[in-house]
């Protein structure tokens, strides 16, 4: 049969003519009637994945019957299921001694009337013993004979044959050496670098460069280490190392009868750790007289052995162009399939025929027939993580979908959907080859393939080589063995986004697990999905925001305080949810409503929407980005300015920040749409309050400076927070230039004759000024003190839509809407709209049913005149006391709040300063401690740590002063920050945080992420970390996001514009050994499942600990894999970057280093052990 298409002859006939006058007379002495030709009836593969695979494929179109041989752990493997007989070998023998072990492979073949043995690559490929084990067993080995496997496989031999012939050979040892000594003398005549090699294998497995004598031992180790798992002998030779050569390797062919011919070369530079990435053939910008030189060598030297069957000859070409012979690998390459796509000769095919006793000639492959057609390439895909130094990743591939389509070949075993990559041998996952006319059309064919690929579970070196298939000089130029290390920009890896997979994921550990956000009470989400009001299309009418827009912020304070009527700002998507339902509100609902928000009540003065509680909530609990939910809101309602709260000099944060990091953080919420900073310090202390209002205005945005109201200016008797205590604030705060002044009345104290006293006399001071009241309806009375405040000449009051008012949220919109309509105060708000929005939002609060207060708390109490603990914080002391079993004693929890906030000297109560006085009380309740306990024993209880810091200074200076003598005692000898906490601090370097987040999370980073860093370091890599395992969760619908799906129930997804998934969840599995649970899924049609740790299983199950990233000293397993060797034990002194010990997968050799200078204090792993990724090994203590 023609292996081939015929093309024309190639030139230089003189060259051609002296060949086949040589072939002629060689054949002479055997001519193909002298040797008898036998059919081959059934072939085993001595090997296993796609090599065997591809075997198999060859015999069965040949009619060829085939056996398969498989370890225990490769019962799994496709090339077992694709033989036609499978037979297992190396019964208790690991997983690389199964595929070993000569006198099994035997016996497996004798006793099924095996005819021939093909090795494959790899394994007992090269060995010579394994060979002539077939020949003495009357079985056929598919390769040379075992007289040539000895010769070519022996590099050592091999080198020598080639000086016989004439062949140029780099500068090496004679024989395999014996010794370090040896390695040292070698050194010392020829100079560095010098390379180890395995004497009797390949494919980079014992191959070291060496460039200094401190890394000759611990390299010649790790070479005869590899070589021995790899290739049952440790045997190792020397050579000179070449610097930045070409690998260039020609196939040869050889018949039974003397004749050789060559299939032109290969390219093989581009590697990684000597092991090859890309191969290409015909090699780029070859020059034709070398190619000549290259081929013309490589056929004498074959001839010279009497070389039979396939192999190829590899030589290195220095920049000068002069080559030089390195070694023949006496069997099938892994890149033979880019020979055959320009040669159209199945190499296969050919062993087979060949080993049958047909002749070259008889099989149409003479030298003048075989002619290049075109480009091929073929990228090894492996399972191996490029930005982790390539370190093997194992797992089960949870997805996998191949690129195909015209010009693309797949080669390959393991690759498919349940598949699972162990760490026991190659990481080969696929072989992707793409021909075209020349290398640019067949790279691009190889990138389209490449990105059509999806790989899930297991991470892939895909996104590296279509950076490789990019390059400029991989497309235009030659590249040399160097060019992976020389173009670091093949590293900046655009990240895979496996949105769906991650999904199923997060969905799977709900099903599992339950809800991954802190639930305080049991209960369920509703099923019912609030439904939208329906909006008029086109662009929302004009709004406050135009005005801001055109005139900037002293314009905009102008109109508001020139408007008729009283101005309402919505707290709904922000303070009302945080006040009734933890600040849970997701994104997705609040989007949903948006439109109608926005077309409805564009004359609202504005939304308070973003800052406080909810930024770090949102990525802590919702793993949601919170400046995402800022971009979004401002795309959905352009017309409406939004509001934000802004701690002052703590920003969104709990503590102090450089004074830079409070200007950048202002500068980016104005950038991302925020308008109005209402900015407000829990101390009403100046200095905070002063620094927050600077950076909010030289961002540009709005300032509404907020004084925070404690205690009852209409009381004679209380005269720490007298009327006068707050004109002189406000006076203070007018003078620094506020646009707009506040009064943040966080517990709801504000009583209706309170208000007219308070607002009646800002409004006689400040006659020019907006002024903003905030209140909270703990009491019930919000309504009537809201009411009272704008008739003593308020402007603006807040409101939350009545759904989501009262207790301790904002007084009724519609109440208030209702009251003023028809005076001077109307509000110009529609009542329709109002129930409208209302109605969405009551049946919205039902998917919040876990966090709603009402599940505890059935009204709101006037007993908050007397606790004045803020609304927000009056619903979390209310869940977290039925949570401690303290529901029955939540009125003495109040009462204790009361005596703390009296022990702190009565303080202004609003966070971080509320959460101080919380501390305390839950202390004092805890240990049954009174005030006066308390006060007598400061000097020796152990305090809330928020308690000691706030003593200290913290969060700034308290009116009148700390309390003492009571703060003395608590401090005793520790030190008093004086004057402003923050104003000591080194300004924050945002480039370095920025590099270090780019170096951690990838080149994604956004500006906002820098921020959203600066300002909860942990919260944001908790939820960095989040998103890489479970993706974009905001998209998913709120009760998804609690509960998970029901089994059986389908529902869609929508990623983004026009792309949705359709999901049904299928089923849930029993527990395995690893304390999993798998979970079925169907995903747009097709069967899908992920496998989800039970975390109350995994309890009662013991395994190995992993380390923690945030814990310097642990020292983790960087990759799945074996350990080889344990280098420290306890109690020695490491330095920081040396060896601790040694980890072996996929037969590579990995040295793991100290990540710092210490003492090894535990040693966890010893020589080995099995490890999984991040599997802790040491600990070290600095």
């Amino acid at each position: 049969r023609m292996l081939l298409h015929l093309g024309g002859c190639r030139g230089k006939m003189g060259i051609l003519l002296i060949r086949r006058v040589g072939l002629f007379c060689r054949a002479a002495h055997l001519s193909p009637q002298s040797l008898e030709y036998r059919p081959i009836k059934k072939v085993m593969v001595a090997n296993r994945g796609e090599i065997a695979i591809r075997v198999f494929r060859a015999c069965t179109e040949l009619g060829i019957r085939t056996v398969a041989v498989y370890s225990e752990q490769d019962t799994g493997q496709m090339h077992r299921q694709k033989a036609d007989e499978a037979y297992l070998i190396g019964r208790g023998l690991s997983p690389v001694a199964a595929y070993l072990h000569i006198p099994d492979i035997i016996k497996v073949a004798k006793e099924n009337n095996v005819d021939a043995i093909h090795p494959g690559y790899g394994f007992l490929s090269e060995r010579a013993d394994f060979a002539q084990a077939c020949v003495d067993a009357g079985v056929r080995f598919i390769g040379p004979s075992p007289e040539v496997v000895c010769k070519m496989g022996d590099k050592v031999e091999a080198r020598a044959l080639a000086i016989k012939a004439g062949v140029p050979v780099v500068p090496g040892t004679d024989a395999p050496i014996s010794s370090l000594q040896e390695a040292h003398e070698f050194a010392k005549t020829y100079g560095f670098p010098i390379i180890f090699k395995a004497a009797y294998g390949g494919g980079g497995r014992g191959m070291r460069v060496v460039r200094d004598y401190e890394e000759l031992e611990e390299n010649y180790q790790r070479a005869y280490s590899e070589a021995l798992a790899a290739f049952g002998n440790g045997a190792l030779f020397v050579e000179k190392f070449i610097e930045k050569p070409r690998h260039i390797e020609v196939q040869i062919l050889g018949d039974k009868y003397g004749n050789v011919i060559h299939l032109y070369e290969r390219d093989c530079s581009i590697q990684r750790r000597h092991q090859k990435v890309v191969e290409i053939a015909p090699a780029a910008q070859l020059d034709l007289h070398l190619r000549d030189r290259l081929t013309s060598d490589s056929v004498n030297l074959a001839k010279q052995v009497g070389y039979e069957n396939a192999g190829t000859v590899e030589f290195l070409v220095d920049k000068h162009g002069k080559h030089y012979f390195i070694e023949v690998n006496s069997r099938l390459q892994v890149e033979h399939t880019v020979t055959e796509e320009i040669t159209d000769v199945d190499l296969v095919h050919a062993q087979l025929r060949v080993c049958e006793g047909r002749s070259l000639p008889e099989l149409g492959l003479e030298q003048d027939k075989i002619q290049i057609n075109g480009c091929a390439i073929q990228c090894r895909v492996t399972t191996e993580d490029p930005s982790r130094g390539f370190q093997p990743d194992t797992g089960r591939i949870e997805v996998f979908r191949s690129g195909e389509g015209m010009g693309i070949r797949l080669d390959s075993a393991s690759a498919f959907q349940g598949a699972v990559i162990s760490p026991h041998y190659d990481s080969l996952l696929v072989k992707v080859i793409a021909s075209g006319k020349d290398l640019p059309t067949a790279a691009t064919k190889m990138h389209r393939a490449l990105t059509e690929f999806r790989v899930r579970g297991v991470k892939t070196n895909i996104p590296f080589l279509q950076n490789v298939l990019s390059n400029s000089q991989f497309l235009y130029a030659t590249v040399d063995t160097q060019f992976i290390d020389e173009n670091q920009d093949l590293f900046i890896l655009k990240p895979t986004q496996n949105r769906a997979q991650k999904l199923l994921h997060y969905l799977g550990h709900t099903m599992v697990n339950g809800p991954m956000t802190p639930i305080p009470v049991k209960a369920k989400s509703s099923p019912v999905a609030p439904v939208v009001p329906s909006v008029f299309l086109g662009e929302p009418p004009m709004g406050f925001r135009e005005v801001l827009l055109r005139e900037g912020p002293e314009g905009f304070a102008r109109a508001i305080r020139q408007h008729q009527g009283l101005l309402l700002m919505d707290t709904t998507f922000r303070d009302a949810h945080q006040s009734l339902l933890a600040t849970r509100v997701r994104t997705h609902d609040l989007k949903k409503i948006a439109p109608f928000v926005s077309h409805n009540f564009n004359n609202l003065f504005s939304l308070e929407n973003w800052g406080g509680a909810t930024f770090d909530v949102a990525m802590r609990f919702l793993w949601e980005c919170p400046w995402k939910r800022l971009q979004e809101l401002r795309a959905l309602i352009p017309n409406v300015p939004f509001q934000m709260l802004l701690r002052g000099a703590n920003a969104v944060g709990y503590t102090n920040y450089p004074d830079n990091a409070v200007f950048k953080f202002c500068e980016v919420a104005k950038e991302n749409g925020m308008d109005i900073f209402r900015v407000f310090d829990s101390l009403n202390y100046i200095p905070n309050m002063l620094l927050g209002m600077e950076a909010a205005g030289a961002a540009g945005g709005v300032v509404e400076a907020a004084i925070s109201y404690t205690g009852d200016v209409s009381d004679p008797m209380r005269q720490k927070y007298s009327l006068e205590y707050y004109l002189k604030l406000a006076n203070e705060l007018v003078k620094a230039g506020t646009h707009i002044l506040a009064i943040k009345d966080m517990a709801g104290l504000l009583k209706p004759e309170a208000s007219r006293l308070l607002i009646g006399a800002l409004r006689d001071r400040f006659p020019d000024i907006p002024i903003h009241v905030h209140t909270h309806d703990t009491a019930g009375a919000g309504v009537a003190a809201m009411l009272a405040c704008a008739q003593a000449g308020a402007d603006i009051v807040d409101v939350a839509v009545d759904s989501m008012a009262g207790m301790t949220s904002q007084p009724s919109m519609g109440a208030i809407v209702a009251c003023t309509r028809g005076t001077k105060l109307d509000t110009g708000v529609s009542l329709d709209r109002v129930f409208d929005y209302s109605e969405y939002w009551e049946v919205a609060r039902g998917l919040y049913a876990p966090f709603d207060c009402t599940a505890t708390m059935k009204s709101g109490n006037s007993d908050v005149y007397e606790n004045e603990i803020p609304g927000g914080q009056y619903t979390n002391l209310h869940f977290q006391a039925h949570s401690m079993g303290l529901g029955n004693k939540f009125k003495e929890v109040k009462k204790a709040y009361a005596e703390a906030n009296k022990l702190l000297g009565d303080l202004i109560k609003v966070t971080p300063s509320s959460k101080i006085v919380g501390d305390l009380a839950q202390f004092m309740v805890q240990n049954s401690l009174s005030r006066a306990e308390v006060e007598e024993r400061a000097d020796e209880l152990s305090f809330p740590l928020s308690v000691v810091e706030f003593l200290q200074g913290h969060i700034g200076i308290p009116h009148g002063g700390f309390p003492e003598p009571f703060r003395s005692k608590v401090l005793k000898s520790m030190p008093r920050i004086e004057g402003r906490p923050g104003a000591s601090l080194p300004p924050m370097d945002f480039e370095a945080l920025e590099s270090d987040l780019r170096m951690a999370h990838g080149d994604e980073i956004t500006p906002e992420d820098v921020m959203s860093a600066a300002m909860y370091p942990k919260v944001f890599q908790e939820f960095k970390e989040f998103t890489s395992n479970f993706g974009p969760v905001d998209c998913l619908n709120t009760r998804l996001f609690l509960d998970g799906p029901k089994i059986a129930e389908e529902f869609q997804v929508e990623l983004e514009r026009g792309k949705t998934l359709h999901i049904k969840a299928l089923a849930l599995g029993d527990l395995n050994k690893s304390g999993q649970r798998e979970v079925f899924f169907e995903l747009n049609g097709q069967l899908r499942s992920v496998l989800v740790k039970d975390t109350a299983a995994m309890k009662e199950m013991h395994f190995h600990p992993k380390a923690l990233k945030d814990v310097r000293g642990q020292v983790g397993a960087p990759m799945p894999g074996k350990v080889v060797e344990v280098k420290v034990k306890p109690g020695q002194k490491v330095e920081k970057g040396q060896p601790l010990c040694v980890l072996s997968a996929m037969k590579m050799e990995t040295v793991v280093n100290s990540p710092i200078s210490g003492i090894i204090s535990k040693v966890h792993v010893n020589a080995d052990s099995s490890l999984e990724g991040d599997d802790l090994i040491l600990e070290i203590t600095e």
